[in-house]
């Protein structure tokens, strides 16, 4: 998905909303990062866990094709995560050859933690610095968001 979008014939109004929403939904993922301890876990790390979380188990291969990153990278991220109890690994049944990585449950648990602390501070941003109003309009371009997602 490396396009680079023609931006020719685009409303002003696209091509504002597009960089705004860009740079919002960049500094609200950076500032709900802040909200938890990362737990000595590096960007990479952090990546390769959540993929394995959100997507199922995977080799180191797939992960590294997944991660656009070389196969010695993600061998020495998964190392960590595995020292650290976050994933583990168990042999291929279609191919006794390859191991394939999963997230354990102290894994899980340790991403749940980060999303509800996350979740948690945006919640109460949300509360104390938005009218019901605005909070009814985030819902709403929430939902336009996703639709545009989806297409």
């Amino acid at each position: 998905m490396n396009e680079i979008a023609d931006t020719t014939g685009v409303s002003e109004s696209a091509v504002r909303a597009a960089r705004e929403v860009r740079v919002v939904f960049s500094r609200l993922r950076r500032r709900m990062r802040e909200s938890y301890d990362p737990g000595d876990l590096t960007p990479s790390q952090t990546s390769v866990l959540s993929r394995l979380d959100k997507d199922g188990e995977a080799s180191v291969s797939d992960l590294a094709a997944a991660e656009r990153v070389r196969h010695q990278s993600v061998a020495s991220t998964v190392a960590v995560l595995e020292e650290r109890g976050l994933v583990a690994r168990r042999p291929d049944p279609g191919d006794g050859r390859r191991q394939l990585v999963f997230v354990t449950p102290s894994g899980h648990a340790f991403l749940e933690d980060r999303r509800r602390a996350g979740e948690g501070w945006l919640t109460r941003a949300l509360e104390d610095q938005c009218t019901e109003a605005e909070r009814q309009t985030l819902i709403q371009a929430t939902a336009v968001l996703e639709r545009i997602v989806r297409s």
